[in-house]
């Protein structure tokens, strides 16, 4: 379509800011105007398009079909136009949407975005947790962190940050109360956190000893490895965790693991965003970024 045949850019920003925050008022609020002056502006776009784009009631208003199909392909314009101009202007600007996971984001992630923050003071970081795959195409991210084998759909680029290994931890406390940890089969003396898991079949069975050792009793499952780790430094149980994840702790003696041998299902947290945002400079200074700095202070960097 020729430029001419567009409707007018400030009608079409108008419907954007609607379509998005689901009011003609907040829509004004954004744009500095008025009500009065963004409804106008949709009117006009909606006799361009010869179909309304809004169903208008009382206090409320709600996209039409058409207005739905319209609005995403409309906000993706707009990004473009920003993310070419930001590209223009040079380096990264703006906010950067971060969806991760809750173990990623409290073993290491919010630990280190301050170096982030320092080398990038025009990049705004939002982090967002969550343990729900995101869509790209209706959710506003930027890139995601999640656990994944790597067989990712067509159109997503990704990059390993760490394998997630697993190996059983607790708190040397807990070990003492049946006179330590010396072998796989004492653990079935204590406590598990989330014996449902897989990892603690898989860990078993590569320990030597068959899968169907462990109890069939009603245990905690927290969902996260953050939660789980909390648990077991007080004492709860033994977890199974992502080793690199708490080298501190196995430090400072809050943890222990008492097996050298290491469990691995092949997963791994995986960096992941859309293949055609690649350059986008705010994704690739975050990626080149969060890859240097795993291999800096895990020693284990991605791909």
């Amino acid at each position: 379509m020729a430029i001419n045949q567009l409707p007018p850019l400030t009608a079409i920003r108008a419907f954007e800011a609607a379509a998005r925050l689901g009011n003609f008022t907040r829509a004004a609020d954004e744009l500095g105007t008025t009500q009065a002056a963004v409804s106008y502006q949709i009117k006009l776009l909606e006799e361009r398009a010869g179909t309304p784009l809004f169903l208008r009631r009382p206090k409320q208003t709600e996209l039409t079909e058409a207005g739905r199909a319209l609005a995403p392909k409309v906000s993706a314009a707009f990004e473009m136009l920003g993310e070419a101009w930001g590209e223009t202007r040079g380096g990264a600007r703006g906010v950067l949407v971060v969806s991760t996971l809750p173990t990623f984001a409290a073993s290491w992630l919010a630990r280190h975005l301050g170096a982030f923050q320092m080398v990038q003071p025009d990049l705004a970081v939002r982090l967002e947790t969550t343990t729900r795959n995101t869509d790209f195409r209706t959710e506003q991210v930027d890139v995601v962190i999640r656990r994944d084998d790597g067989n990712l759909p067509p159109g997503l680029a990704g990059h390993l940050i760490v394998p997630t290994d697993f190996a059983p931890m607790l708190s040397p406390k807990l070990a003492a109360t049946i006179g330590g940890v010396k072998e796989p089969a004492d653990l079935l003396r204590l406590p598990q956190i989330d014996p449902g898991d897989l990892w603690w079949g898989d860990w078993f069975v590569g320990a030597g000893l068959p899968a169907d050792m462990l109890p069939q009793r009603p245990a905690p499952k927290m969902g996260s490895q953050a939660y789980e780790a909390i648990a077991a430094i007080a004492g709860h149980g033994v977890a199974m965790l992502t080793p690199v994840f708490y080298r501190d702790e196995l430090a400072n003696g809050t943890l222990v693991q008492p097996f050298e041998h290491v469990g691995s299902d092949g997963s791994g947290f995986w960096l992941v965003y859309p293949e055609e945002r690649r350059n986008v400079p705010k994704i690739k200074v975050f990626r080149e970024w969060i890859l240097a700095e795993v291999e800096r202070t895990l020693g284990r960097g991605g791909r």
